[in-house]
């Protein structure tokens, strides 16, 4: 009955020793990076991102209008 027990808690104690605490640290330093918000260079992509989807809508918009100008029932037939 000894045996069934040490090769039960030989198991738990490594999981205990070793995994658990490695788990617990890299756990907190994800949410502690999470927390602290974007980088400067993060937020510098992001502008860059939002300034070309604007362009990009622009774009359509104007190309809408000249299919409409030019072509009125392009629409009906996408």
């Amino acid at each position: 009955m000894e045996e069934v027990i040490g090769i039960v808690v030989a198991p738990i104690m490594a999981f205990l020793v070793f995994v658990a605490p490695l788990w617990l640290i890299l756990h907190y330093r994800s949410k502690r990076q999470i927390s602290q918000g974007l980088s400067e260079e993060q937020i510098k992509t992001l502008s860059d991102l939002a300034g070309s989807a604007d362009k990009m809508a622009a774009r359509v918009q104007t190309l809408e209008a000249i299919l409409d100008a030019e072509t009125p029932e392009w629409r009906k037939k996408v």
